[in-house]
């Protein structure tokens, strides 16, 4: 659809609609640049307040994934007011502003429609140097990759909907969804990294695949070294695939070789949807230790290199079982 659109020509946007990044970025002066993203959707969770938060932890992620400070946010609500009470619209914008205050992120306003459906997210402003910026097209030949949160969240939150995911497994998904990827933000930029970007609705195949094709590279997954949410074995087994499960793997498969005989669990939480994941980055072979390792000092225990990136090859994106 977009390809079809008019190009802008202002040279002062820095990251446009072009790359497929996280966040557009305008630049103000020399030493300043405006990050600017927005991202809503239906409730992923029964509780509001815990909704609230993982929509706001997951708006922010696209400023810290261009390497960006979150500034601001506003509301974006759609709510059933004539079905439901409005103190249940409270509870998840109470949920929303504590994850905004954490990651000194001011909620200055919004906008609220009726709805047949619950909605929720932000709106969000941010500040980078435009120097500084991390996009997802900048990924160069020996770099290695590390993500910073476990995987499966579709499936532990599809089970959750239907009353049949364990506790031990909700319980660390939420806890993965509502952490702020600012840590991880601070320890890209401590080491110098080269290229991220957050893996939310197209999963890891998708976000992999797009930071490959946008570089001119090579992405090269191991999948035995990604870090997994606990029991999300099983839930793959029984069945609780999103329907993005599907599109993911069809989006990528023209770009895609697996390599070996990779476990079907694995295989399948690669093409899952992910809900305020964590960041893939792309950082020189060198440093990457040091990421992980502070990336774990800063609140990312699951922080693991998971892959490599190399000279374009035939596809976009290997799977190595």
């Amino acid at each position: 659809m977009l390809r079809d659109l008019p190009k802008g020509d202002d040279p002062n946007v820095l990251v446009g609609t072009e790359t497929c990044d996280d966040a557009g970025v305008y630049r103000l002066t020399d030493e300043l640049a405006l990050v600017q993203t927005i991202d809503f959707f239906p409730p992923v969770v029964d509780d509001p307040y815990l909704y609230g938060q993982i929509a706001a932890a997951n708006a922010l992620s696209d400023v810290y994934a261009m390497g960006g400070t979150p500034k601001t946010a506003l509301n974006l609500v759609g709510f059933p007011d004539d079905k439901l009470p409005l103190t249940l619209l409270g509870e998840i914008i109470r949920g929303g502003l504590e994850r905004c205050r954490a990651a000194g992120c001011s909620v200055i306003g919004g906008h609220t429609v009726r709805d047949a459906e619950i909605k929720f997210g932000y709106a969000v402003t941010g500040l980078v140097h435009p120097q500084q910026i991390l996009t997802n097209a900048d990924a160069r030949p020996g770099d290695k990759l590390v993500l910073t949160k476990p995987l499966g969240t579709g499936f532990i939150t599809t089970a959750h909907k239907a009353r049949d995911c364990p506790p031990e497994a909700f319980d660390a998904a939420a806890a993965s969804m509502v952490m702020l990827n600012r840590g991880a933000c601070e320890a890209m930029r401590a080491v110098g990294a080269h290229s991220a970007t957050d893996i939310t609705g197209f999963g890891l195949a998708g976000h992999a695949c797009e930071m490959a094709t946008g570089s001119g590279t090579t992405i090269v997954l191991d999948l035995p070294a990604l870090p997994l949410l606990p029991r999300v074995g099983e839930l793959v087994r029984r069945g609780y695939f999103t329907r993005a499960s599907k599109t993911n793997a069809a989006y990528v498969a023209p770009s895609l070789r697996i390599e070996g005989k990779p476990d079907p669990v694995r295989l399948a939480v690669f093409y899952d949807a992910q809900t305020s994941g964590g960041l893939l980055i792309a950082v020189p072979a060198d440093r990457a230790d040091e990421l992980v390792r502070l990336a774990q000092e800063k609140g990312c225990p699951d922080a693991a290199i998971v892959g490599a990136v190399t000279e374009r090859q035939d596809v976009a994106l290997v799977v190595r079982g």
